[in-house]
């Protein structure tokens, strides 16, 4: 099933532009009378018909509404350090959406060799996952900001924060810690880790360390292991 994601839904009719209104006409074909799938990048899933198609606008008519639910009863925000090799940060985005995220902060660290990146294409592969996957709740990917000043926004009222970093082997599992019924943020960091001021810091506003298992692992693969761990925990409370 192809899914279009249109954020222009109006009463009983939805618009394609861009990129979408292209791939539907030109590359699938598509023609007034045909119907599609849509989403609107909030959870809900729509069947539409096609009104009038052209290469830069679709106009549709819904003829059914769906929403979706997310498989967690909380929240999952990521916080991590874009990596110096980009495309390791965008393969972390892409299925993190895949397997299911709320919210993305790419982080600045002390350490951190990647100071720039550009959220236009971050988004555009962030899109493609959650199409591909059916997954039509879309993930905010908010504008890259230094772990400081990340420390004093409103995510402080978070009720579970967790930082994984590689000073002390000894810390509890994620597994262990997590409480699969309330909000969390978890911090990854660069591929140097943070720095120990940094890490003194995420202790004073309230995150505590956890442990992603007994490897020293990648700035992305730790995201993934985290990403997977609170979406296994959450959808096991959901079974019960």
């Amino acid at each position: 099933m192809q899914l279009f994601y249109t954020n222009h839904i109006e009463d009983q009719l939805a618009f394609l532009s861009g990129e979408e209104a292209k791939h539907c006409v030109q590359v699938l074909r598509h023609r007034a009378g045909d119907q599609i799938n849509l989403m609107d990048g909030l959870g809900g899933n729509y069947v539409a018909s096609i009104i009038e198609a052209t290469k830069k606008k679709v106009s549709l008519r819904i003829l059914s509404h769906q929403p979706s639910y997310s498989h967690r009863k909380a929240r999952l925000h990521l916080a991590v350090a874009p990596t110096k090799n980009i495309s390791r940060f965008e393969w972390f985005l892409e299925k993190a959406t895949e397997i299911g995220i709320d919210e993305i902060t790419p982080v600045l660290c002390q350490r951190s060799e990647r100071k720039v990146v550009k959220p236009d294409r971050l988004r555009k592969i962030i899109l493609a996952a959650a199409k591909q996957s059916k997954n039509t709740i879309l993930p905010p990917l908010n504008p890259m900001i230094k772990l400081t000043d990340f420390f004093k926004k409103e995510w402080i009222n978070t009720p579970q924060r967790f930082i994984a970093h590689c000073e002390n082997d000894q810390e509890i599992h994620l597994l262990e810690k997590y409480q699969a019924d309330q909000d969390v943020i978890i911090l990854i960091g660069p591929e140097g880790d943070f720095s120990p001021a940094e890490i003194k810091k995420s202790f004073e506003n309230g995150y505590v360390p956890i442990s992603l298992g007994p490897s020293r692992l990648r700035t992305e693969t730790a995201a993934i292991v985290a990403c997977h761990t609170v979406n296994l925990l959450g959808a096991s409370t959901l079974n019960k």
